[in-house]
């Protein structure tokens, strides 16, 4: 199942659960405390379902734009406040009492994202081994003698087995800036070499576009060996027939069914120059793409089907990271730790400019990838949220006022010159932080827009 509504359902029950758990944070904090709250809203605007509960009558709602949500408390700031719980009012608590409620929000996030990890890691975190599909010539990569077809089993010491865990070890290399990595690779016979990949720019993982990418691989794939054909498409029109490996195309090697794919969809009504190999021989072979309209963009298409592995090649791709119910404990909290501090490290290159912001992601990429990580299960789902949640968590503790980490920065200000902030600064500080906030999401919109036109 996939699909723009696929996604944006995934997207919505994504942003749904981890600002639950982000407002029910403040929430039980703010009631454990003695303050009284006034409303509980997933989403903004205007509500679609309201229930009131508990002796306070605290309304628990459900709006319109599901792109957030807050707890509203009693605040003498906000209102006219009964003299008989003015006690109960969030700008009367003491400042431990103010900090705690809104440090929950963010320790809520990085909670679950703990308890997601230790979930995954007792059930089976599937995953992909991390073999090497192609090399891009004159790539990172390529120089430091990595080959098609090696596994790559450790980066700067740490064991990589899957593909999760080699991204991320790159990156953690990357955002330390080292001239040089050790790569250690197992090749297709078991033979092991320790390799040393050398970096002419430190930052040059960080640039735009993915790890691996810049890295100069890609992950294996299947060849692009047909499976079966469209009658009277372009393919079978031109000689294709089951069971032909795509080798070359316009003297391009052909590695993999996607390369192909690509190499068709932009060449439609183009002939190609194709070299298959059918029966151990090579034959020559033209083929000219017909022009199909997708997503309002004219592509080129031979209707043809991928071979794919088979059951027992699919399994020796396959791994699961498993883990006994107390050893999972300390692995969550290691995955949720590296997390945390790759997307700090990460936000700080992107500041001092080491990173490229055109990394950044907004609403309808993290859609795409909610979409994408559902359509393969439960498992990646999780994966994903547990990301997210650490993402939502790490932003929201920024000092930057209107977020959770800009009310701290206050409040370490009341602390230290021994009365709270001015209410005009405050304003002034919120205004910037929206203006800030504004401009953060404009840019992430904006790199939405060119990812979709690419």
């Amino acid at each position: 199942m996939s699909g723009p509504l696929f996604s944006l359902a995934a997207f919505i029950v994504a942003i749904g659960v981890l600002v639950t758990v982000h407002e029910f944070g403040h929430f039980w904090v703010a009631r454990r405390l003695g303050v009284k709250v006034l409303r509980f809203s997933i989403g903004f605007g205007a509500p679609l379902w309201k229930r009131t509960f508990g002796e306070d009558k605290t309304e628990l709602v459900v709006a319109a734009l599901p792109l957030g949500g807050y707890v509203k408390m009693l605040d003498e700031r906000e209102g006219e406040v009964d003299p008989g719980e003015v006690s109960r009012a969030f700008n009367r608590q003491s400042v431990k009492t103010r900090i705690a409620v809104v440090v929950a929000g963010p320790a809520f996030n990085f909670l679950f994202a703990i308890i997601v990890y230790w979930a995954m890691f007792v059930t089976g975190m599937p995953g992909l081994k991390p073999i090497v599909g192609d090399v891009a010539p004159a790539s990172y990569a390529a120089d430091a003698g990595i080959l098609s077809g090696d596994e790559i089993i450790s980066v700067e010491g740490q064991p990589t087995r899957t593909w999760e865990a080699a991204v991320l070890a790159l990156l953690d290399a990357g955002l330390d800036g080292l001239d040089t990595v050790a790569v250690a690779v197992r090749d297709v016979d078991g033979q092991e070499r320790h390799l040393q990949v050398r970096f002419e720019d430190p930052d040059e993982l960080l640039k735009k576009g993915g790890v691996l990418e810049n890295f100069g691989l890609t992950p294996w794939q299947p060849p692009a060996v047909i499976e079966s054909l469209v009658e009277g498409g372009a393919g079978a029109r031109a000689g294709i027939l089951p069971g032909d490996r795509i080798t070359f195309a316009d003297g391009v090697a052909i590695n993999s069914w996607a390369q192909w794919v690509d190499f068709v969809r932009e060449r439609p009504v183009q002939d190609i120059a194709v070299q298959v190999l059918r029966d151990g021989e090579s034959f020559d072979l033209t083929v000219r793409p017909d022009s199909v309209i997708d997503n309002g963009s004219e592509i080129g298409r031979i209707g043809a089907y991928v071979q794919l592995p088979n059951d027992e090649q699919r399994a020796t791709m396959r791994v699961v990271v498993r883990y006994g119910l107390l050893k999972a404990v300390p692995e969550a909290l290691g995955r949720t730790w590296e997390v945390t501090t790759l997307t700090l490290r990460t936000l700080w290159k992107m500041v001092n400019g080491k990173a490229s912001v055109e990394n950044l992601s907004g609403p309808i990429t993290i859609a795409r990838y909610a979409g994408q990580s559902a359509a393969i299960g439960l498992a990646a789902f999780l994966s994903f949220l547990g990301i997210v949640s650490v993402s939502l968590g790490v932003l929201n503790l920024l000092p930057v006022p209107v977020l959770d980490g800009g009310h701290l920065l206050f409040y370490l200000v009341e602390i230290i010159k021994g009365s709270p902030v001015a209410d005009s600064v405050q304003l002034a500080g919120q205004k910037i932080g929206i203006a800030l906030l504004l401009a953060l999401m404009s840019l992430a919109f904006y790199n939405d827009l060119l990812r979709l036109l690419d």
